[in-house]
């Protein structure tokens, strides 16, 4: 059987879709922190491939929580990943954007030095490091701004802020929206192409998150006008967002793997469902 982690987060459940018959866990099952239990798991479930959805993404929560975020998206990789190169199977894992530090001037390569400004950002390229530490055949896709018809979302914020009255939103943060229903099938044909290695996976097409919110807000029916565009400075958090973290790709051509959509091509089945 196919074992998926992180069956109820919105990649999980994007990966419902396209492997159906495939054995789901979540957080209530299956505590990935707890290493032990994760290995003993393993070993009675003896699964013929491993996808990695479980993922600590409280961003700024982190900052108070690195060791948790890193248990979550570092410790527990290394687990996964050392028990599939045991046995020779294939393993997908996922990670961020956030392992680059956001003063590029051009898109971020497979290759390109990271450098994550945040805790959260720093788990994440702690499980990237346990995962071809253990095993290189391992499939390690980085992607960005992760949003779906399914879960709490930056787009179910903004059309919420917006049908009340207005929302704020940093115009000078780029990087590329990705659609969790594009996302789950491109992974999922990488791994079974037997890509391995760092993967950038995002929808085509970079923006800031004032741009992306007002389209979603016009694909609503709302007056777009109602979504404000603000800088970061006027909108502080807890932990620091990289400035541009727009993820292009080295691999994809050479491995002849397709682009995913626009994300503007996506967007209106990602509002559709969440106005429902």
């Amino acid at each position: 059987m196919i074992l998926v982690t992180g069956g109820d987060g919105q990649l999980g459940t994007a990966f419902r879709r396209v492997l159906p018959k495939a054995y789901f866990t979540d957080a209530s099952d299956l505590d990935v922190t707890r290493t032990d239990a994760l290995a003993a798991a393993l070993e009675e479930w003896r699964p013929e491939a491993i996808i990695n959805c479980a993922a600590y993404t409280a961003v700024d929560r982190a900052e108070q929580e690195e060791e948790r975020a890193t248990a979550v998206n570092g410790a527990a990789v290394g687990v996964m990943a050392a028990h599939a190169a045991g046995r020779g199977i294939p393993f997908l894992t996922f990670s961020t954007d956030y392992v680059f530090p956001g003063d590029a001037a051009a898109p971020y390569l497979e290759s390109s030095p990271t450098g994550p400004l945040g805790a959260y950002g720093r788990s994440k390229l702690a499980g990237e490091r346990a995962a071809l530490g253990s095993y290189p055949e391992a499939l390690v896709v980085r992607t960005s701004w992760l949003v779906s018809a399914t879960h709490p979302n930056f787009l179910a914020t903004v059309l919420r802020l917006a049908g009340a009255g207005r929302a704020r939103v940093v115009d000078d943060q780029w990087g590329c929206p990705t659609m969790a229903d594009d996302l789950a099938p491109a992974a999922w044909a990488a791994l079974q192409a037997g890509v391995s290695g760092l993967l950038h996976l995002t929808n085509s097409g970079p923006t800031t998150w004032f741009r992306f919110a007002r389209a979603a807000v016009a694909l609503a029916g709302l007056d777009s006008g109602r979504v404000v565009p603000c800088t970061t400075e006027a909108f502080p958090t807890p932990a620091r967002r990289p400035a541009y973290s727009v993820l292009g790709s080295e691999r994809r051509g050479p491995l002849g793997l397709p682009d995913l959509p626009h994300w503007e091509a996506s967007l209106p089945a990602v509002v559709e469902g969440l106005r429902r």
